[in-house]
């Protein structure tokens, strides 16, 4: 995508658009050229408006003035169109959720008339009814004679919006044809190299001592009411729509975001939510792990052994230990196949997926008991989200306990123990995972009312 976008040269071959042989010498050569790449990790600038972000470089100006009301009123019809009228377009992106950074990342593209419009995993903070919406606004770009390239993960999107498909494995393309005749087992065999095989069942089994109890915790304005028991060695999802209180659940406990009121007690102990702090919940063995790596999680232009390391540096009289945590660095590496050549490469260089082992592998070496994971797999393959998996079900049958949200159920339902369901800032009562569907799941989310299978 980035060699189609203008951002990297190609080594060799050739690229034609409408028979035309396109090479763009950059990205804004490739946007003149009609073409538009919406990209995994967005690309706004959070201290510009709305508005500002969706034309930039394309302002409507008049006798060298740029219009700043024409762009707002530019900005309020295609959102509305998109149906977000509710995003202002004089808002600054950095007050946005990560949803609605995503809804403008795709209105800047929209804005271009491009004739090919790249899309990677361009869902991945998206909910269900965005994800309509954007199909839809999808359809009717290829209706007006639009290509578009799609990329994801999750086959069931593919298979609605798309009638073929490309495979790409290690640089490489290795299929392609129409998705009518192949199947989801030949597609994810294409993609992993392999044959892969249904995770174990897990075996039931008791849990053990809570280990994490909180008692009608509030973070207002989100989050209004939240009471739940975590046991040792139990994963407990909590689903829930965008904007419902599960992320600001989870970055209370961590400490992140202050809580009005409420009781949180770990291990037993009660914690004073005047003072709680992030470093506070790390001592405590508590682990987080953000829905938003790129912002939150890691330091881009800093090697895999600093960001890994980051949370228990090896250290001896106050010095760091570089040659240990090299050492601890290719342990955690090699265990959860994170995929590089050098130890030493900037963690922007790795894949999505490995950049998520990174900060997996950082909560393995902190040695949290409790972990708090906020979308886990968002915006990974299929193998690293098997891996991920993997490594979760191992934490929890070693004893660790898992607080996890995820807004793809059939992961939730196919990891958790139990789950509960945050319904505009409250929280359901957990249940046994068997009982629920994703239709009383939705009923929860949507509601706030419980309908049993």
């Amino acid at each position: 995508m980035n060699v189609l976008a203008g951002i990297t040269k190609p080594d060799a071959g050739r690229m034609k658009i409408d028979g035309v042989p396109y090479a763009p010498r950059d990205p804004v050569d490739a946007k003149r050229l009609g073409l538009a790449y919406i990209h995994q990790e967005l690309s706004l600038f959070p201290h510009l408006t709305v508005a500002e972000n969706i034309f930039v470089g394309s302002e409507e100006s008049h006798l060298g003035w740029i219009s700043i009301d024409a762009d707002l009123r530019r900005s309020r019809e295609l959102l509305k169109t998109f149906g977000h009228s509710e995003i202002e377009p004089d808002a600054r992106v950095r007050d946005l959720s990560p949803a609605a950074r995503q809804i403008v990342e795709i209105c800047r593209a929209l804005s271009r008339e491009a004739r090919v419009l790249l899309l990677d995993e361009p869902t991945s903070s998206l909910e269900g009814r965005d994800v309509e919406r954007l199909f839809a606004t999808i359809r009717t770009l290829c209706a007006k004679g639009m290509a578009v390239i799609y990329i994801s993960h999750f086959l069931e999107e593919v298979r609605e919006i798309a009638s073929r498909f490309v495979v790409l494995r290690d640089g490489k393309s290795v299929a392609s044809g129409d998705l009518a005749g192949t199947t989801d087992e030949e597609l994810i065999a294409q993609m992993v190299g392999r044959a892969v095989e249904s995770p174990p069942v897990r075996e039931t089994r008791s849990p053990g001592d809570v280990v994490l109890m909180v008692e009608k915790l509030e973070a207002r304005p989100e989050l209004s009411r939240a009471s739940l028991e975590l046991r040792r060695g139990e994963i407990l999802g909590i689903a829930g729509l965008l904007g419902s209180g599960r992320t600001r659940l989870l970055r209370a406990l961590y400490g992140l975001e202050p809580a009005t009121s409420g009781e949180v007690r770990i291990h037993g102990r009660a914690v004073r939510l005047s003072s709680w702090s992030p470093s506070r919940s790390i001592r405590a063995g508590v682990g987080y792990l953000t829905e938003d790596r790129a912002r939150e999680g890691l330091f881009p232009q800093l090697p895999i052994a600093a960001n890994l390391m980051l949370t228990r540096s090896s250290t001896r009289w106050s010095f760091i230990r570089s040659n240990l945590e090299a050492k601890d660095t290719e342990t955690w590496v090699r265990r959860l196949r994170v995929k590089t050549s050098r130890l030493d490469d900037p963690v922007r260089n790795l894949s999505g997926g490995s950049q998520q082992k990174v900060l997996l592998a950082r909560l393995l070496q902190q040695d949290a008991h409790v972990l708090l994971l906020d979308e886990p797999t968002r915006g990974v393959d299929i193998s690293s989200k098997a891996e991920i998996h993997g490594q979760v079900r191992r934490l929890a049958d070693e004893g660790k306990a898992v607080l996890m949200t995820s807004s793809y159920l059939p992961e939730l339902f196919g990891i958790c123990d139990r789950l509960a369901v945050m319904s505009n800032g409250a929280l359901s009562p957990a249940r046994p995972i068997d009982q629920w569907t994703p239709d009383s799941v939705l009923s929860m989310a949507i509601g706030g009312e419980y309908r049993a299978p």
